[in-house]
């Protein structure tokens, strides 16, 4: 009778163990690369009340008479099953689409295999996983399948650089540059003119808190030259900064046009400003009111007209009878066109040397009529010319601003240089094949490392270990190391990690199972001490 007892007291020990794996898998229904597990039963010692007896000629066999002591808890087995991917959005999440463990290394060195890719990085630069253990692979984009740790900064130092910017203006490319290689001299720059600054200051420079610099020439101090320009500049920065030289050095603009200062130099005004408007040439003597009763005056220059002397020399050829040729001629200079007959513009355009560049003459076009008077009037018949000693053009004129206020001027690039550091990572990328890169802004996209996957000949012999881990043992086997997506591992996929495989409906199933298991044998016990009593009170 007491064995039933034990029985009972056994089966109610091996369901509450199931209960308690069953509760475990319910609590893990969301943990990320959670793997289910399952309690299996076997029963147990068995008292044999009588043996197997052998068949003969005068007596039939027996069979064995044998009664069991209940059950026991075989085995908690770990349900190695791949379950579905959520996408997360975040760019170090990896699930691993098939067969496979991400490794990681604590701080005493053990290695242990996840499926829960929660990663992320140190203040060292590591690939880390959300326990803060290290990732392990390959410390290098083409290095073989390993269990190295893994860092971000994996990239050969940068070489220092110093901070240059460039600008057009008014077609005059002007190029910025700072003296030493630093980080600090990526600043903007920029420039103004005033009149209130004492006599005497050429320049003041103002630093904001950003380190950006605003420049303010004085209007009407004269600059003679691009070197007098940077030194007036570099003074007043270093004034501005308190008596010494910003990290940068001295800051240097240059042109590639070396006549930008005049013999007489520029004021600050014209440095700074940027009105690049050329003016035309104007038109003076007392020929030009005269000249075919004044019906060729002039309308306007192009930018690069060099101008007309007092002695011109007016031609008008019509030889061909159908065009006229118009020449104007001075100082070894000849403006011409020619015009047809019958041309109904209101303008003669007389280029230099018959040129297409902007060293022209606009001039209104009197007509064919005034022409052929010109030309009869005179007593000639296809050809006259005629001096006139009064009619000057002065040159065009072009603007001498450098327009430096046009714009602000950021200048880039510069760097101390030395070894990569975190800050200046600007993109973390896991490609599929466990790749990782990285974007420097120097460097460009660099692979700096490789995660490695491992896989188990009997993963279901893996050792869960909390916190998302498992450890190898000796039935599991030694982890096989590969690249993702080979050797019948799976590939990553970023944004995304791998769900828990637990099935919510069959663990509720299996619950109601468990209970009514358990009440089973504690009825088993109840009887049982019924039973007992029943023998205790036979005394009575």
């Amino acid at each position: 009778m007491n064995r039933a007892m034990f029985s009972g007291v056994a089966g109610m020990k091996a369901h509450q163990t199931k209960m308690d794996v069953i509760g475990n898998n319910i609590a893990n229904v969301n943990t990320y690369g959670y793997k289910s597990q399952r309690a299996v039963f076997s029963d147990i010692f068995y008292q044999t009340l009588r043996s197997a007896t052998a068949g003969t000629a005068n007596a039939g066999g027996t069979n064995p008479s044998s009664v069991g002591y209940g059950s026991t808890l075989a085995a908690v087995q770990s349900q190695m099953t791949q379950s579905s991917m959520q996408s997360t959005g975040y760019g170090l999440d990896v699930a691993i689409t098939g067969e496979g463990f991400l490794q990681v290394m604590d701080p005493d060195g053990n290695i242990f295999y996840t499926k829960a890719g929660m990663l992320d990085y140190d203040s060292n630069g590591y690939l880390t996983d959300v326990n803060g253990n290290f990732v392990l692979g390959a410390a290098s984009g083409d290095g073989t399948a390993d269990s190295q740790k893994i860092r971000l900064t994996n990239i050969t130092a940068v070489t220092p650089t110093q901070s240059s910017a460039t600008a057009t203006l008014n077609g005059v490319n002007y190029t910025l540059k700072t003296e030493n290689a630093t980080s600090n001299g990526n600043v903007s720059l920029s420039f103004a003119s005033s009149s209130t600054l004492p006599v005497g200051m050429r320049a003041q420079a103002t630093i904001s808190t950003t380190g950006a610099v605003t420049i303010t020439l004085n209007s009407s101090e004269k600059f003679s030259s691009m070197d007098d320009l940077n030194q007036a500049i570099n003074d007043a920065v270093q004034t501005a900064n308190g008596g010494k030289a910003p990290d940068y050095g001295k800051l240097t603009i240059s042109a590639n046009k070396n006549d930008l200062f005049p013999a007489d130099g520029l004021t600050g005004a014209e440095v700074v400003g940027y009105n690049f408007n050329t003016k035309s040439g104007e038109a003076t003597g007392t020929d030009w009111a005269s000249l075919l009763g004044g019906a060729m005056q002039v309308k306007s220059t192009g930018n690069e007209f060099s101008g007309l002397g007092a002695n011109v020399k007016l031609t008008v050829d019509k030889s061909d009878g159908k065009n006229y040729i118009v020449k104007l001629e001075s100082e070894g200079k000849t403006y011409s066109c020619t015009m047809p007959a019958d041309t109904t513009s209101t303008s003669l355009l007389l280029k230099k040397d018959g040129s297409s560049s902007t060293d022209y003459l606009e001039v209104a076009n009197p007509g064919a009529s005034k022409f052929d008077a010109f030309i009869t009037d005179n007593g000639a018949t296809n050809s006259f010319s005629k001096d006139f000693t009064s009619m000057t053009v002065t040159a065009a004129t072009a603007s001498k601003e450098l327009g430096l206020g046009s714009k602000n001027i950021t200048l880039t690039g510069g760097t101390a240089g030395g070894p990569v550091t975190l800050d200046q990572l600007t993109n973390i990328a896991i490609g599929s094949d466990g790749t990782i890169t990285v974007t420097h802004p120097e460097k460009g996209n660099v692979v700096v490392g490789r995660i490695s996957l491992a896989n188990f000949a009997n993963t279901a012999g893996l050792q869960a270990e909390g916190s998302d881990y498992f450890s190898a043992t000796v039935n599991s086997g030694a982890a096989i190391l590969s690249d993702p997506g080979s050797n019948g591992t799976g590939s990553l996929k970023s944004s995304s990690l791998e769900m828990s495989n637990v099935d919510l409906a069959s663990e509720f199933a299996d619950m109601i199972t468990t209970q009514r298991g358990y009440q089973a044998n504690a009825r088993i016990i109840t009887v049982s001490d019924t039973m007992l009593e029943e023998l205790i009170n036979l005394k009575r």
